[in-house]
C-alpha cells in the first residue's frame, strides 16, 4: 500500500477539485446588474473564485459592510434556486487522486471558505463525499458571515481530530494565494496546483507546485 509523508490531506474546493466558473460568473454578473454597477471583464471575475465573497465585494466592488451582506444573500438565493451543484465541473483526474488517498487509508477533509452546505452538496451530486472524512467550509449565515481560509483550516482540524485522525503532519492543496497564507497561520505547508484560479506570484510561498493531478498524486503517495 501507498505511504504519505503526511497524516492528512486538507482540500480547497473551488479551482482545486471543482470548477463552478460557469455558475459562478453569471450570478456575479446578476447581483453587479441589481446595484447598476458596470460588469467587470471575465479576467477580473475570475479573481472572485476561492476567496470569501463578502470580503471581495467590499475589496473589488468598493462596498461597505452592510452592502456586502446584502449582495452575499442575493448571491446565495440565486445559488439556491439554480441548485448547489449546478454548472459545477470536477476536474479530470482529481476524483481518482482523492480515491488514493482514501485506499492509502489517510483521512482527508475540505477546507473550502465556500458555505459548507454547498461543498456537500457538490461531493454529494458526484459521489465524492465518501472520500472526506470530515467536512469545513464557511458557516452559511442569512447575513454573509466573512469566514476566512485559516478559519475553515481550523475547523478542519479540529473536525478531523475529533474523528480520531492524526492531524501532527497535515497538508493544504489549494490554488490560490489565500490557501497559502491560511497554510501559513496554522503552520501547514501547502501544495499548490497549477489547474486553478491562481494568478503570477500567488504560489511563490507555497510548499510545493502540481501541474497535474499525477505530479500532486505524486506528491502526496509514494
Amino acid at each position: 500500500m501507498p505511504s504519505s509523508p503526511y497524516t492528512c490531506i486538507l482540500w480547497d474546493v473551488d479551482g482545486t477539485i471543482a470548477d463552478a466558473s460557469a455558475g459562478i460568473l453569471p450570478r456575479l454578473r446578476q447581483v453587479f446588474a441589481s446595484y447598476g454597477l458596470p460588469e467587470p471583464d471575465a479576467g477580473e471575475l475570475a479573481l472572485w473564485i476561492g476567496p470569501p465573497m463578502y470580503v471581495s465585494f467590499q475589496e473589488r466592488a468598493g462596498m461597505d459592510e452592510e452592502q456586502a451582506h446584502e449582495a452575499v444573500s442575493r448571491y446565495r438565493e440565486l445559488a439556491a434556486a439554480d441548485g448547489y451543484a449546478a454548472s459545477v465541473d470536477i476536474y479530470p483526474g482529481v476524483p481518482e487522486v482523492l480515491r488514493a488517498v482514501q485506499d492509502a487509508g489517510i483521512p482527508q477533509a475540505t477546507a473550502s471558505t465556500k458555505p459548507e452546505n454547498q461543498v456537500r452538496a457538490i461531493l454529494e451530486h458526484y459521489e465524492l463525499i465518501d472520500a472526506f472524512t470530515a467536512l469545513s467550509g464557511a458557516r452559511p449565515t442569512p447575513e454573509g458571515r466573512a469566514d476566512g481560509k485559516s478559519f475553515v483550516i481550523g475547523q478542519a482540524l479540529e473536525r478531523l481530530r475529533a474523528a480520531g485522525a492524526d492531524t501532527s503532519r497535515p497538508v493544504l492543496v489549494g490554488d490560490r494565494h489565500h490557501d497559502v497564507e491560511g497554510g501559513a497561520e496554522h503552520g501547514i505547508p501547502v501544495i499548490f496546483v497549477g489547474w486553478g484560479f491562481g494568478g503570477e506570484g500567488e504560489a511563490d510561498a507555497a510548499a510545493f507546485r502540481a501541474s497535474d493531478p499525477a505530479s500532486l498524486r505524486t506528491l502526496l503517495l509514494h
